[in-house]
């Protein structure tokens, strides 16, 4: 546990040291990169609650992550151009009140995706998820007036009260500040009686049942709060690139949120942190030698699988965390 502090430790010095160095250095490109990492950090966090705690493997989880990006760039459009939208509701750039909304939006879907998907369990429940964010990926495509398969532009980041969002710096530090926030959350979480039940039903729901607590309330709750959290993530993406499209509502963007908890460490509390940064990093390296870089990230995501149970943390930490 002392070792897995440790690691906990250095890598977030790392993560803030390495892009106020390099912006020092005139080289914004490595900020840009950080942020990448924080904000897929904080979507595999949301992702982490469900699987690493309740074991419930999701393969739809870019359906909230999409969601909330196009939440995020549909206020934003209709504040730029002060036009209304449905029921004459305008349009915001505030990035809280982008947020709140996309928490929202993303737990009502979760809610329903949830009370169907979690009367099954296995690869029923992996295929029920991944059949809700592939209709979910179809609606995008098909809907016009939001670009449709072209996706959605906005040409200036959301603001947040007191802060110049346009400075990259600035835009890390958000980014950084709800990920600590998700990361304080989860162990919260993790160690409280709700935390308890959730680790309980994946363990062994008859048991669970047998005191009286019903484990498919306990999964739908960690669901929705799971989908919330990477809701905001989403959210942050679009802000990011200034631009949504339907690719973040892929089934291989649902693929890349498990690669990145499996390569950190299945329930960690940093191992969607440590997945995200070897997973952005690997991208941005072996990217810029040869276009098939996934293959390589195969072969890594094999080794560590096949004998490194723990994720990079188990490597660094001792073995692998039961709850």
């Amino acid at each position: 546990m002392a070792r897995e502090t440790a690691f906990n430790i250095v890598l977030s010095v790392l993560l803030v040291a390495a892009p106020v160095a390099t912006s020092l250095l005139g080289e914004p490109f490595y900020v840009t990169l950080a942020t990448r990492i924080a904000i897929l950090a904080l979507a595999a966090v949301g992702l982490n609650m469900a699987l690493g705690l309740g074991g419930l493997v999701s393969f739809g989880h870019a359906a909230f992550f999409g969601l909330g990006g196009y939440v995020a760039g549909i206020l934003a459009v209709h504040a730029f151009n002060m036009e209304p939208m449905f029921a004459g509701i305008p349009g915001t750039k505030l990035m809280p009140v982008i947020w709140l909304v996309a928490i929202v939006a993303c737990a009502l879907l979760a809610f329903v995706i949830g009370a169907i998907s979690l009367r099954t369990s296995g690869v029923y429940f992996i295929m029920i998820t991944l059949a809700f964010a592939q209709m979910a990926f179809y609606f995008a495509i098909s809907w016009p007036a939001y670009g449709g398969e072209d996706g959605l532009s906005f040409f200036v980041r959301n603001n947040f009260p007191g802060i110049d969002t346009l400075r990259p710096l600035s835009f890390l530090a958000i980014c950084y500040g709800l990920l600590g926030l998700s990361l304080v959350f989860f162990h919260r979480l993790q160690h409280s009686r709700f935390g308890s039940a959730l680790q309980a039903a994946r363990q062994n729901e008859t048991r669970l049942a047998a005191v009286g607590i019903r484990p498919f309330h306990v999964r739908l709750a960690a669901f929705v709060i799971s989908a919330a959290v990477t809701g905001v993530a989403g959210a942050l993406f679009a802000d990011l690139n200034r631009f949504v499209s339907p690719s973040m509502l892929s089934w291989q963007m649902s693929g890349e949120l498990i690669v990145l908890i499996i390569l950190g460490g299945v329930g960690r509390l940093y191992g969607p942190v440590a997945g995200a940064t070897l997973y952005v990093l690997l991208e941005f390296a072996l990217g810029g030698i040869t276009e098939r870089w996934q293959f390589f990230l195969g072969l890594i995501l094999l080794g560590v699988v096949l004998f490194a149970r723990g994720g990079v943390i188990g490597v660094f930490a001792g073995r692998p965390r039961h709850g």
